[in-house]
């Protein structure tokens, strides 16, 4: 059984749908919780996949967060050894920040349910699965990022050109959440009730409301996304092992 070593910062941003597709792929999960756990007790090196999910800080917070140090440090040996990591919304940035970018509040935030569009190279990934009619994803960020040197841009949106990116043969980052579930949105809606309740045209009835129109749609299209990322990955993993 390969090993799936997941850092989450908030209780209610899980791993949704990917959780369901890495069982499907024979991955034993282990979640640690950021803030809790002990952070640098990974061995970032021998896991076979690590997952940052999102969470409400930002990824330049070390002085009030001082994990964020731990993760980036962990990061950044993951990202140089090329081994597969996936960063959601605050992973995305973290992964960004780890590899020389800079991380920065954006102009505004963007909250709801909007499209992506792909670049080519974004086309010819598995996000294409993301990019088809009635698709939309959910966005909760207020952050951006520069693309990272030698970062191949996926994604764009209409307020934030940098929604994605791989890099290396095994790392992506998605700054939106595909990985959402309508049942488990319901609890973001309770735990980011002050950011909704602060956020101007952003209401809960309205959330619901695309929630009932696109998260089914989501669900499904993003199981394809993360099926044909994690075969990807570990052909690719495959052969490295075989040649060494």
């Amino acid at each position: 059984m390969k090993n799936a070593t997941i850092i989450r910062h908030i209780a209610f941003e899980d791993l949704g749908s990917l959780g369901d597709v890495l069982e499907e792929h024979n991955y034993a999960i282990k979640y640690v919780e950021a803030g809790s756990d002990n952070i640098v007790d990974i061995d970032v090196l021998k896991t076979d996949l690590l997952v940052i999910l999102g969470g409400p800080i930002g990824a330049y917070d070390e002085q009030d967060y001082s994990f964020i140090t731990d993760e980036l440090r962990l990061l950044k040996l993951r990202l140089d050894a090329d081994l597969p990591t996936i960063g959601i919304c605050l992973g995305a940035q973290l992964m960004a920040r780890a590899l020389g970018a800079k991380v920065y509040p954006s102009h505004t935030k963007e909250i709801g349910w909007s499209p992506i569009e792909l670049s080519q190279a974004g086309k010819d990934s598995p996000l294409v699965h993301l990019a088809t009619d009635y698709a939309a994803v959910l966005h909760w960020h207020g952050d951006t990022f520069d693309l990272p040197v030698g970062a191949t841009h996926l994604a764009s949106s209409s307020q934030y050109q940098n929604q994605a990116f791989s890099f290396g043969k095994a790392a992506l980052a998605l700054q939106f959440h595909p990985e959402v579930t309508t049942r488990g949105l319901e609890r973001w809606w309770i735990g980011h009730a002050c950011e909704i309740g602060s956020t101007a045209d952003v209401t809960i009835s309205n959330l619901r409301r695309d929630t009932a129109t696109y998260g089914c749609i989501l669900e499904n299209k993003a199981r394809k996304l993360w099926h044909e990322w994690l075969l990807k990955v570990e052909s690719k993993q495959g052969m490295l092992n075989s040649v060494a």
